[in-house]
């Protein structure tokens, strides 16, 4: 039985520039990044490789529609290495543009023999959230199907993940609450996943400590005070990307793809909706598991009674960021049944590493205790 798993290398420079010294970039390169982490950290080292700016084929989630774009511009392009340096639209788009050519986004979620790597693959985030540097998953938003593709396929894993703390200071403050609530998101999932071992724990439970650890700091003493934990985020979040990579996510992340995929919600914006309720309905229907583990933890962190430390919890992520109702989003109270039906039927997969099993009525009630 196959128990942990850790596939690319993983490096830390303080700089980009440090990280060219160290990996330098020619003509057979394909950098795929944004002007807003360009123009301040890469322009001025004249490189001389192929560049792809990702805003320029579509804003916000990584779509069919922006994967299509880029292939069109990418064909007969020539390069042998892709290199991804920002969050997860253009790290999941540069999965793709490892692969062996193919024709559209929907030609590969059909046709999963199709996604063969071919090129070498360098992911550096510039987010402190997905973790999918270190994972084998790449997901898309179909505009057709109007949910996400989740593929996950060894031919996703990198070659090569880097951290560079320099980068996140391009995180507006929005950004950086909601990747680093994610970050969070997936260490808890993760840790209370059934398929969690002692050595996805280590890593899950060292990310869930230091996430909020940082976000008392912020909660405090004030944004301002996020430079001083950034670095310490985006490790927690590279641990966190580790231990789902292996252990999985559950029901947060299932709830949360049909309000991402049809109202273009950001994957960890639509995560944190969910994340608390879920919690609590996990904590009801089994309080002895190992949630009681987690809750001991938080307890220690927050300072607070067992009893309440998921409100305690939820009230140090509102302090972050406000969490916001479902129907903000333009969700209507007759999509709630619908998309409760859309998770238990098509999200079988995601559901199956949940803490404990829900039923289709429980994921109803969670979507109309939001909403």
């Amino acid at each position: 039985m196959s128990k942990f798993r850790i596939v690319p290398d993983i490096y830390e420079f303080d700089t980009f520039k440090e990280f060219t010294e160290n990996f330098p970039i020619d003509k057979e390169d394909l950098l795929v990044t944004q002007r807003f982490i360009y123009e301040p950290f890469m322009k001025g080292l004249n490189l001389s490789c192929k560049i792809i700016f990702q805003e320029e084929f579509g804003n916000g989630e990584p779509s069919d529609v922006m994967v299509d774009a880029i292939l069109k511009k990418t064909k007969g392009m020539s390069y042998k290495r892709v290199i991804a340096v920002g969050g997860g639209t253009v790290i999941d788009i540069s999965k793709l543009l490892s692969l062996k050519s193919f024709e559209s986004a929907e030609e590969i979620f059909d046709d999963p023999s199709k996604i063969i790597r071919e090129k070498e693959l360098i992911l550096i985030p510039t987010t402190c959230g997905t973790g999918s540097e270190v994972t084998r998953s790449a997901i898309i938003t179909s505009v057709q199907r109007k949910t996400k593709v989740r593929m996950a396929y060894d031919a996703y894993f990198a070659d090569a993940a880097v951290l560079i703390p320099q980068l996140i200071s391009t995180l507006p403050y929005r950004f950086f609450a909601y990747s680093s609530i994610d970050a969070l998101i997936h260490g808890v999932e993760s840790f209370l996943s059934p398929n969690a071992t002692p050595y996805t724990d280590i890593f899950a439970m060292a990310a869930i400590r230091t996430i909020v650890k940082s976000f008392l700091v912020i909660a405090n003493e004030g944004q301002e005070k996020r430079k001083d934990i950034e670095k310490d985020v985006l490790l927690a979040s590279n641990y966190a990307g580790i231990s789902f990579g292996n252990a999985g996510c559950g029901a947060v992340h299932a709830l949360a793809f049909p309000l991402s995929g049809r109202y273009h919600v950001a994957h960890g914006e639509s995560n944190y909706q969910f994340f608390c309720e879920v919690l609590r309905k996990y904590y009801s229907k089994n309080p002895e598991g190992k949630i009681k583990n987690l809750c001991k933890c938080l307890t220690e962190i927050l300072n607070c009674n067992t009893d309440n430390v998921i409100d305690e919890l939820s009230n140090l992520l509102n302090k972050i960021w406000p969490v916001k109702k479902l129907r903000d989003f333009g969700m209507r109270e007759n999509e709630i049944k619908e998309f409760a039906e859309e998770v238990y039927n098509e999200l079988q997969s995601v559901l199956a590493t949940s803490y404990i099993p829900l039923a289709k009525e429980e994921l109803e009630e969670i979507k109309r205790n939001l909403y």
